[in-house]
């Protein structure tokens, strides 16, 4: 096997880097009204969100701190994204507004059940939060470049709410932090191996 050339090794890492250092840019133009550049670079770091992630897998360079800077990148961009949703369209918060709460409340509650446990994170990225993340990115993309297509919204909400739920059954199943946990069905399989 090809040894990975160091600067290669740390790319996954980078990026997640550049996506956390986006956060404060894209509060920045979430106050002072710059919708397309915020929706620009929110959508580049939506996909970089993609990118770290497959970056490390298909190199095999899956780590701990990895998975730390990809959870700390994904919960400042949930906060810039809410930013950009009231600063821009403050309408969907308005008439969607359960829906909005159970979005929020349920990453809230999964975020507070991990500290609380673990001290940090959860950093499980299952399967089912890999899929609610991409589709959340895709609605707030649409959101931001095309407006708010309704059905993408709900799917969304639903998709990340299930989500957040199988992560708090993990916080609560799981005594030890572990990253890169596929699911509540292959913890089950396990711990009844």
């Amino acid at each position: 096997m090809t040894p990975i050339p160091p600067l290669l090794r740390q790319l996954p890492n980078a990026v997640s880097a550049a996506r956390i250092a986006s956060a404060p840019v894209l509060g920045y133009l979430a106050a002072s009204g710059a919708a397309r550049a915020f929706a620009w670079l929110l959508v580049g770091a939506l996909v970089s969100d993609v990118l770290d992630g497959q970056l490390a897998r298909r190199f095999g360079i899956v780590s701990r701190l990895g998975a730390q800077l990809d959870s700390l990148g994904d919960a400042l961009l949930f906060f810039v994204a809410v930013a950009g949703v009231l600063a821009f369209h403050p309408e969907l918060p308005r008439e969607h507004a359960l829906a909005a709460l159970l979005l929020v409340g349920s990453w809230a509650a999964e975020l507070a059940a991990a500290l609380l446990r673990y001290g940090r994170p959860s950093s499980f990225h299952t399967y089912a939060s890999k899929a609610a993340g991409l589709l959340l990115g895709v609605m707030v993309g649409a959101l931001f470049v095309f407006g708010l297509p309704p059905a993408l919204f709900y799917a969304a909400v639903a998709l990340s709410v299930a989500a957040e739920l199988e992560e708090l059954a993990l916080v609560w199943l799981l005594p030890q932090w572990r990253s890169d946990v596929r699911g509540l069905y292959w913890v089950l399989r396990e711990r009844a191996a």
